[in-house]
């Protein structure tokens, strides 16, 4: 019995029937319907075909619903700003303009969520921070 399963994420490239059932045909185990992308519809749509494979080629395919976590926004920046590699940045739970050192954050509690060292992903990780201290 294999214990490892192929978990596949359904989206805009496999948004067909004949490639998800492909997919099922390969070996795919759990189908993934990710929430932080698409619409409700979109990800309905995905489920209703997985069943609909599922029954008509008799295969035990599940699914597996991710759903959008808890997100911390930024606050309003007064012009665009470009981080530099290496450079020190300030995020605050006070409200302040954005600006190439500092920014507000929507979560009050974030300073005492973190620890020196820890890595804190922006813009679903494309930049990333790592605390140097806490105030």
């Amino acid at each position: 019995m294999r214990k490892t399963k192929i978990v596949c994420t359904l989206g805009p490239a496999t948004e067909k029937e004949e490639t998800i059932r492909q997919m099922m045909l390969a070996g795919m185990n759990v189908a993934r319907l990710n929430f932080s992308h698409g619409t409700e519809e979109q990800q309905k749509k995905y489920a209703d075909t997985v069943k609909k494979l599922r029954k008509e080629l008799d295969l035990p395919v599940a699914l597996m619903l991710d759903t959008k976590g808890p997100e911390i926004r930024t606050g309003d920046f007064a012009a665009p700003v470009v981080l530099e590699t290496g450079s020190r940045y300030t995020l605050t739970t006070r409200t302040v303009p954005g600006s190439k050192t500092v920014c507000s954050v929507s979560f009050p509690r974030l300073p005492a969520e973190v620890s020196r060292g820890t890595r804190i992903l922006i813009d679903d990780g494309l930049i990333e921070l790592k605390v140097e201290s806490i105030s």
